[in-house]
């Protein structure tokens, strides 16, 4: 049975549209609108997104010039609606998405710039996150994404196209479209609630959760994983 209709929103960045992000994309936008759904695209370069984050962001005069807060200022300027308009144009695209795909090369192990700026400007603190809203309490992959609440599903890593002939980058984009068949189904992987650590003590695992979990069968996913089996269905399953 056929899902309903949903609000797509990709946020995409890569210089060429000859390249594989660009084809990735394509057939993204191409599946998802053929099954009905609503689908937005932020082409980052296209748009030249500015991507540093600095006191032009927010209209008018910031309360405190130096030592100037980003987080903090860009925070009050939400509240006032005082951020620029390129901010918050993202951040109306963000809201209302019922699903957001990030398609994006790795520069050296990380995001590109302009991506890393658009996290940066976008997701600023009040509307994205705050002290009482945040991991499991609020709305990249554990560190960005889960922090600000978002339910997170498995990322779709394509293995160095570049150096693949063809046939290959076409098995992986035939693959990615066999996904997005079904996307909608996906079950968002699984972290570790917040109220399982202790505040107080630089949010280390609480002793009784450890002394719960001793004689589980798989450890809760915080890095070591309490020297078991990594569990099912977590972020950890990313093919690393």
């Amino acid at each position: 049975m056929a899902s309903a209709a949903k609000k797509v929103f990709i946020v995409y960045a890569h210089q060429s549209p000859g390249s594989f992000n660009s084809a990735a994309k394509d057939v993204a936008v191409e599946v998802l609108t053929a099954q009905g759904h609503t689908v937005k695209v932020s082409d980052l370069y296209a748009m030249k997104f500015k991507a540093s984050a600095t006191a032009e962001d927010i209209i008018g005069e910031v309360k405190q010039t130096e030592p100037f807060s980003y987080p903090k200022e860009t925070k009050t300027a939400w509240e006032n609606g005082k951020l620029s308009a390129d901010i918050t144009e993202e951040q109306c695209k963000l809201s209302e998405a019922d699903l957001i795909i990030f398609q994006f090369p790795m520069y050296w192990f990380g995001l590109p710039a302009i991506l890393k700026g658009w996290i940066d400007r976008v997701l600023t603190p009040g509307y994205a996150h705050s002290k009482e809203k945040h991991f499991s309490q609020g709305v990249f992959k554990n560190g960005i994404l889960h922090y600000c609440g978002f339910q997170v599903l498995p990322p779709q890593i394509f293995w160095a196209p570049a150096r693949l002939p063809q046939e290959g980058s076409a098995a992986m984009l035939q693959a990615w479209r066999h996904r997005l068949d079904a996307l909608m189904g996906e079950a968002p992987l699984c972290f570790t609630p917040m109220d399982c650590f202790d505040s107080e003590k630089g949010f280390q695992l609480k002793k009784e959760v450890q002394e719960k979990q001793a004689d589980k069968k798989v450890g809760l996913t915080v890095g070591i994983h309490m020297g078991m089996p990594v569990p099912p269905n977590n972020q950890m399953i990313a093919g690393v």
